[in-house]
């Protein structure tokens, strides 16, 4: 006797009511609709993701008994589960999920039906392979520096590559600002993993390019086959996941495969620019899934790190660099690594079209054309200046280490004005005063302030040269 999908769910509906209450009978199984019965796969379609979620948290096993009774060992179940119920002007759409308690069971057999597949990367030269990565082969572990500010990340990022979805660290969920480091980072667990273990099938992608995927998918009529593509990763990597905000669609979507990935052991690596707490516009579901394993925050890059940044990257393209040009760069760009690495493709830039080898003065001209507060028209040049000139002593002696007591007040005033008028750290200021340390300035600053208070003619003296300052920035 050839059954159909009607029959064969009509003899597990049977077999349920005698497992559960009538209550949860009407509740949980009267809803669900045979869909199709395909070489001992059953379809059966349900009203919902929740839906979905909530027979395979609390009735899986009677699920999995009733497909073996009626279908044999080699049953299998698939649902379809409805993820927009449509309007007059927009069919509805569903897409087909499997039952994930026994589907890595059922993938083992012998003559298990494969899903429809394409790769929605669209790229002519790889159509063959289908398991493209899109990962950058310059972006890798050896060429991130560590420091206190990303240590705790790429220690987490090591242990993931070495054991994608084993450790605890699933997802990891990297944050932090602009030019950061995020991107590197996540591509650099994937460039990792796939030298190590070929088989496993790693994909990065950016949330704007997996939108347009799945906006693309819909237009295309094509939602399943773009599920599957993404069903079969085995480390899944997503850039930006902030740009899902408001995309409620595409956000089920990603739902959907998220859970599919984690329940069944892979990996799954995300980058955001901003903690999970502070994204907005996206689903409490989703971003509760998102704290599940790991958040680790990418913060600004010390002097240190900045210093050892500009040497690797010299290194590997061949270029030398003065001590003293690297110790400017560091203290003077300490925003973020994407700067401070535009600031030295600059800095080569003008030594090639010049003919001239990088100094400290060529170093000072470049970053004046390029960063917002760094020798600016009130900088610490031009204070350095205008306090040797008030006080009628050297600019070279402003930086030496002297200890006359005409230089140390010149100098501490020279630092004070410098902490008024520019926006430079006190480790900055304390640099381009022979090097000294950021509590050399502290004092400075706090000696100026006291004398100001005692000595009416030292403070009318101070006046002057803000008044100074403040016309030179008009």
């Amino acid at each position: 006797m050839v059954k159909d999908s009607v029959t064969v769910w009509e003899d597990c509906l049977d077999f349920i009511k005698g497992q559960v209450g009538e209550q949860s009978f009407r509740t949980w199984f009267e809803p669900i609709r045979p869909v199709s019965l395909d070489g001992g796969v059953l379809t059966i379609q349900v009203p919902s993701q929740f839906f979905y979620e909530y027979l395979e948290e609390h009735y899986v096993h009677v699920l999995r008994q009733v497909i073996h009774n009626t279908l044999g060992p080699n049953g299998r179940l698939e649902y379809s589960v409805i993820v927009d119920s449509g309007s007059n002007s927009n069919q509805p759409y569903v897409v087909t999920l499997p039952n994930l308690k026994h589907n890595n069971q059922w993938d083992k057999k012998q003559g298990a039906r494969k899903p429809e597949v394409t790769n929605p990367f669209e790229i002519p030269s790889l159509q063959e392979d289908i398991r493209y990565s899109n990962l950058n082969p310059n972006y890798d572990f050896d060429n991130y520096i560590e420091g206190d500010c990303n240590r705790l990340a790429r220690s987490a990022g090591l242990a993931v590559a070495e054991k994608p979805g084993i450790t605890s660290f699933n997802p990891l969920m990297v944050y932090g600002g602009v030019g950061l480091g995020k991107t590197h980072l996540v591509q650099a667990i994937g460039n990792r993993i796939s030298s190590d273990n070929k088989s496993n099938f790693v994909l990065y992608v950016s949330s704007e390019k997996f939108t347009t995927q799945f906006t693309d998918a819909i237009k295309n009529n094509s939602i399943q086959s773009f599920t599957n593509f993404y069903l079969q990763v085995d480390t899944l990597i997503i850039d930006d996941v902030q740009f899902f905000s408001g995309k409620e669609k595409t956000q089920e979507m990603f739902f959907h495969i998220f859970n599919h990935l984690h329940q069944n052991g892979k990996q799954i690596v995300m980058s955001s620019d901003r903690a999970p707490r502070d994204l907005k516009g996206l689903q409490d579901r989703l971003l509760s899934r998102f704290k599940w394993g790991l958040t680790a925050d990418l913060q600004m890059p010390d002097f240190e790190t900045r210093m050892a940044i500009i040497m690797r990257k010299m290194q590997a393209d061949g270029i030398y660099i003065p001590d003293d040009v690297v110790e400017y760069l560091a203290y003077s760009v300490d925003t973020n690594v994407r700067e401070l690495e535009g600031v030295l493709i600059s800095l080569i830039a003008h030594a090639t079209l010049n003919k001239t080898d990088i100094n400290l003065e060529l170093a000072k001209q470049t970053l004046k054309n390029i960063v917002h507060d760094i020798e600016s028209e009130v900088g610490i040049d031009y204070i350095q200046k205008s306090v040797g000139e008030y006080f009628q002593i050297s600019v070279e002696d402003l930086k030496a280490k002297t200890r006359k007591k005409e230089i140390v007040i010149a100098r501490q005033v020279a630092m004070y004005l410098c902490k008024e008028y520019t926006q430079h750290s006190l480790k900055s200021i304390g640099y381009h005063f022979g090097g000294r340390d950021h509590s050399t300035v502290i004092h400075a600053v706090q000696s100026v302030s006291d004398m100001m208070d005692v000595d009416s003619k030292f403070a009318h003296g101070i006046e002057e040269l803000k008044k100074k300052m403040r016309m030179k920035s008009v």
